[in-house]
């Protein structure tokens, strides 16, 4: 079991996937100060939970949260004007929610965390998958006119690069996120590009989804 300070959002991050936000509560700027202060020894990780129901993790804990979140490794910090700061992370691993430590002696929540295995699944069903995925983005990228997206070769990153191209909402990304294995994420990955591709033909036109950064208040 390991520990990390805790960012409860109301979406999901994913292993891969870049994180932009504008802090200035000052419960998350205490948190982006520790980072950058490396008081703990460790590399710049907080973990991204996403909010099951509510705003805050107050009396309710770990049930006002999505039992799986992700890592995510600070990358770049800028100062702004009026203690707000722009930072970019980018997901890393995932990790099971134990329970929030009330002991933690900091404003902002810290959880105690069990690291996820990534297994992989049967070798050539993953690699089938994986072709049908990058064939069914790449399509319904050219269905909005959108530029042709880079897309991960790896195949356990492209199982959670889905939301990068198509527009999911919280309940399917945390699906993605859940999933226990490479192959199984795929396939779920695969039949949401196709319920979308339904609906984009069907209504002419999908919304965009929303990349720029975050605030929080």
């Amino acid at each position: 079991m390991a520990t990390l300070p805790l960012f409860p959002l109301g979406t999901v991050l994913l292993p891969g996937a870049q994180l932009p936000l504008q802090i200035f509560e000052p419960r998350y700027v205490a948190l982006l100060r520790d980072l950058l202060a490396g008081q703990d020894e460790r590399s710049p990780l907080f973990g991204v939970v996403a909010i099951r129901e509510g705003y805050e993790v107050g009396e309710d804990g770990v049930r006002a949260l999505h039992p799986v979140g992700c890592a995510a490794l600070l990358t770049q910090a800028a100062a702004l004007e009026g203690e707000r700061f722009l930072v970019v992370s980018v997901g890393t691993d995932r990790f099971r929610l134990d329970g929030i430590d009330p002991a933690a002696a900091t404003p902002y929540a810290t959880g105690d965390v069990t690291w996820l295995d990534e297994p992989e699944g049967d070798d050539l069903r993953v690699s089938t998958l994986a072709e049908r995925v990058r064939e069914q983005l790449l399509a319904f990228a050219a269905l909005l006119g959108q530029d042709e997206p880079e897309l991960p070769d790896d195949n356990r990153l492209l199982s959670y690069a889905v939301p990068q191209v198509v527009p999911l909402d919280v309940g399917d990304r945390q699906s993605l996120l859940e999933s226990t294995d490479t192959e199984s994420r795929l396939r779920l990955g695969l039949a949401l590009v196709r319920r979308e591709q339904e609906f984009a033909t069907a209504l002419g036109a999908v919304s965009q989804p929303p990349h720029p950064p975050m605030n929080l208040n």
